[in-house]
């Protein structure tokens, strides 16, 4: 913005007139209050006017003009004041406004993280990607974003997000360690183990590289070594939240639910932010057959974080083990809401309105599931005993086959056919 240069002596000028206007109009109203003190009073004596001046005599005193010579003062030094301001600005031009200035990309990744820290994970990725379009080579912003990509169950992108932050800085035990969860919760378990233990040998006292180790092997199968890796992670830092959670998952893979419950629990008391933390609570909850103590704990995730789907689905999905079908479909239809995309809430809500013989439902829901990569025999034969009911066989045969061509021995598909013969 271009500023115009003013003189000295013009705002001298421009002062010096507008104080010589605010004090004649002072003056002005000095003289009304003045004129007030002394009056001419005529007095008669016989037949003779005799004029003189005597003192003033004792009167009330009047209020009201002083207080009208005040706001007749106090209006024109106001508009003094404009008239001073408005010539001032024309002569020197207006001040610039200031600019706000941006953060550091490292400075973001920090407000990020304590996003992340209270559970405001679509806060923490939005910081995350501010970082990255600062500073594209800052691979620490792109591992915690994958990071949370992952525990929001969006595998692919978690993946290629980490392998970006190992492209640019393959010597960081955490990005390793990162890039290891989002394969395993990928379901690319060799590829999780590999990363895990490359976090290791770079960090050997790094913990989440050892509790994420603990998490790959126990998803492979090899249970012992999951264990021993868990035990590391518990030696080196028992306090972290992540460090407890996998605790309690290879309990649970080793079906020891109290001790499992007890871990997460644990987890939980370090930092109760974290949404998945509550499933998988209710999830061993639900084992034990403690149904209501499951829906309290998917409740819980729900309330933790909104933008998260799987909370309402897993919730949903245990109101319909429990037969109330109506709060299912209710809880489905918002995880649909919170992500378009997510194909296991549309085959839930499918399978929902199949119970309630709403076909018409069901066809277009399990549809859209399959759409999005959820195909399944059972929803193929679902699927098919609808357009039965519906009294369309040439349609129900159509998806009986395709689940027999997924499992050629699938009985419930070979039923559909017979039962479409003998319409």
């Amino acid at each position: 913005m271009v500023r115009h240069q003013v003189s000295r002596g013009t705002i001298e000028f421009v002062t010096s007139r507008v104080s010589g206007l605010f004090e004649l109009a002072l003056s002005d109203w000095r003289v009304i209050i003045k004129s007030q003190t002394l009056r001419r009073a005529p007095v008669r004596l016989g037949d003779e006017l005799l004029m003189y001046l005597e003192p003033r005599q004792k009167r009330k005193p009047s209020f009201w003009p002083w207080v009208l010579s005040m706001i007749v003062a106090f209006a024109v030094s106001w508009q003094l004041y404009i008239k001073q301001t408005e010539i001032m600005e024309a002569v020197r031009g207006p001040l610039p406004t200031p600019t706000p200035t941006e953060i550091s990309a490292v400075e973001h990744v920090h407000v990020g993280n304590r996003f992340f820290s209270v559970g405001q994970y679509s806060d923490a990725i939005a910081e995350y990607k501010r970082a990255t379009e600062l500073d594209p080579d800052l691979a620490i912003a792109y591992a915690h974003w994958a990071h949370i990509l992952t525990l929001r169950h969006q595998g692919p992108e978690a993946v290629e997000m980490a392998r970006r932050a190992i492209e640019i800085d393959a010597e960081s035990a955490q990005s390793q360690a990162y890039l290891g969860m989002a394969y395993d919760w990928n379901g690319q378990v060799a590829e999780a183990m590999g990363a895990c233990l490359r976090a290791t040998q770079i960090n050997p006292d790094y913990a989440l590289g050892y509790a994420f180790l603990a998490e790959a092997y126990g998803d492979y199968g090899r249970i012992a070594d999951a264990q021993e890796m868990i035990k590391r992670a518990m030696e080196i830092d028992p306090a972290d939240a992540f460090v407890r959670r996998n605790m309690g998952y290879i309990y649970e893979l080793l079906g020891r639910y109290d001790e499992a419950i007890y871990e997460y629990e644990a987890s939980i008391e370090i930092n109760p932010n974290h949404s998945f933390v509550y499933l998988d609570l209710g999830r061993n909850y639900s084992a034990l057959n403690q149904d209501e103590a499951a829906i309290q704990q998917f409740k819980k995730a729900t309330l933790v974080d909104p933008d998260d789907p799987h909370g309402f689905d897993q919730l949903g999905w245990a109101y319909f083990g429990q037969g109330m079908y109506e709060m299912a479909s209710a809880e489905l239809i918002k995880a649909i809401e919170v992500a378009p995309d997510y194909a296991q809430a549309y085959g839930h809500l499918g399978i929902t309105y199949y119970v309630q013989r709403n076909y018409e439902e069901t066809i277009q829901n399990l549809q859209k599931a399959m759409e999005l990569g959820a195909r399944s025999e059972e929803y193929c034969y679902v699927i098919g005993f609808c357009y039965a009911y519906l009294d369309d066989c040439e349609s129900a045969n159509y998806w009986f086959n395709e689940a027999l061509a997924l499992n050629p021995n699938s009985a419930v598909a070979h039923q559909g056919l017979v039962f479409c013969q003998d319409q």
